[in-house]
């Protein structure tokens, strides 16, 4: 019985704790964008369903492509340095979150003293000892008004925060890995082409040179295939090293090196299923970005901020007490008639602090507003970053075709114009001319077939995909 009355002060202390709660209620803001995507010419071709964005795993169709992002999440060094900074956020949160709870230790400790004979009430020399031990619990503060919930509030709010940034740069890895993919391939067609196009100069100028010693083409004609020459060399030898550099960039993702059977040979046509997205209404679909969720937690952060100010304006209530046994000799520590206990509540009440407390608590409300602006600021660019890319989505059809008909129109104008060369109705001049004109139109339909394949990839990542963490069974199976 004496026990549990020992123990109902503190009993009473942790129920009275957290009765009232400063902060503002959270109210997200409204999206101050449109409530429906642009529709316009440009984005009149582009469809998006709304059946839910999909994991990477189901939008991503080649496997070859599947497996380097797999290798890339598990290799990326960005992306690790993300995940330990969430788990450095989440320890720092269950740091805070043990103030809301007394914090209790066993302490055992010796006291010893030497009183001189010339002041001992006895006349002799004595030394004396005190030993005790002792559950004490430190200073525990009441939180009557919400402070130190407030403050493991912003804690968890920066977790949410440091958790987005390892979506974002999940989301970035994904995505770029398969643009970087693309890319190489991309960048090996424009080799096969710089190649082609330098064996046919090649060529050309032994056709030349052969007409020119039996006086049927003149030395202008040498001089100019000997420049298409060297611009198809100088075209072949930058395919080469962007070759290089795109399987350098696509190393650095995956962070390993990239198996060759993996890397694609040429610009497939597509590796995406059909883009679907969260919701229909612009707002629903943003809340799925990591940008946002960031955005978000930092309002929320800053909204607790104006809890704990105004907490600082109300008394703080700390609680310090032991119980425990103590006792001159060792021996007899723990025998009866040696148990004790310390009770020692105090309470701290704001008189004056020269203008701090009203100082912060303006900072705060100031804090919050710049908050709600970078909120709704991010809103609107993901807003615009979505638009574009439907844009691009919407057109990168018709801007194929439309140069696959220019590639295929330059193609014939260039045969036409060696034809007629070689019956001696064109001047070579007008060879070389609509040479590069072929060749700017096959790096162009390169270029346009890139953008294609591209689109649907930017458009899943602004959209958030692939910036879905795993579920925790799903790593447990890891």
């Amino acid at each position: 019985m004496r026990k549990a009355l020992c123990l109902l002060p503190l009993a009473a202390a942790m129920m009275l704790a957290g009765c009232v709660n400063l902060a503002p209620d959270y109210e997200r803001p409204e999206a101050p964008i449109a409530a429906a995507w642009p529709q316009d010419e440009a984005t009149k071709n582009a469809h998006v369903l709304a059946e839910g964005l999909a994991e990477w795993a189901d939008f991503f169709t080649d496997e070859r492509v599947k497996k380097l992002i797999a290798m890339g999440l598990e290799n990326n060094r960005d992306l690790r340095a993300a995940m330990h900074n969430v788990e450095s956020a989440r320890a720092l949160y269950r740091v805070s979150r043990g103030q809301l709870l007394p914090s209790v230790a066993a302490v055992a400790s010796e006291s010893a003293q030497r009183t001189p004979r010339r002041v001992s009430a006895s006349g002799r020399t004595v030394v004396s000892h005190v030993y005790s031990a002792n559950a004490a619990m430190a200073s525990y503060e009441l939180d009557l008004f919400g402070r130190i919930r407030n403050l493991n509030e912003q804690a968890l709010q920066q977790y949410f925060v440091t958790e987005a940034a390892q979506r974002t740069a999940q989301m970035t890895v994904v995505t770029e890995i398969a643009q970087a993919w693309l890319a190489l391939g991309a960048s090996k067609q424009q080799l096969k082409l710089a190649e082609e196009t330098y064996r046919s100069q090649l060529e050309s100028k032994n056709l030349i040179e052969r007409s020119y010693q039996v006086g049927a083409a003149s030395l202008m004609d040498v001089e100019q295939v000997l420049t298409t020459v060297a611009s198809a060399k100088v075209a072949q030898t930058g395919a080469l090293r962007a070759v290089s550099q795109s399987r350098n960039a696509l190393t650095l993702l995956v962070g390993a090196a990239v198996p060759p059977e993996l890397e694609p040979e040429t610009l497939p046509d597509g590796i995406t299923a059909r883009l679907s997205a969260a919701s229909s209404v612009p707002s629903e679909v943003l809340l799925a970005r990591p940008d946002i969720a960031a955005a978000e937690a930092r309002l929320k952060s800053a909204n607790a901020n104006i809890g704990a100010a105004r907490a600082n304006f109300f008394p703080r209530i700390a609680l310090t007490g032991s119980l425990g046994y103590s006792s001159p000799e060792f021996k007899d520590l723990f025998a009866a008639g040696t148990r004790g206990w310390s009770w020692a509540p105090s309470i701290s009440l704001p008189i004056f602090t020269g203008g701090q407390n009203v100082a912060n608590l303006e900072a705060a409300h100031a804090s919050q507003k710049a908050a709600v602006a970078n909120y709704e600021g991010a809103i609107q660019k993901a807003f615009r970053e979505v638009a574009d890319a439907l844009a691009v989505e919407g057109t990168a059809s018709d801007e194929l075709k439309a140069v696959e008909e220019l590639a295929a129109a330059t193609k014939s104008s260039y045969d036409l114009s060696m034809e007629r060369y070689k019956s001696g109705a064109d001047s070579f001049l007008d060879v070389l001319v609509s040479q590069r004109a072929d060749f700017a139109a096959q790096q162009s339909l390169i270029n346009a077939r890139l953008n294609r394949a591209a689109s649907a990839v930017t458009l899943y990542k602004v959209m958030g995909g692939g910036s879905q963490l795993p579920r925790p069974e799903e790593e447990k199976s890891k």
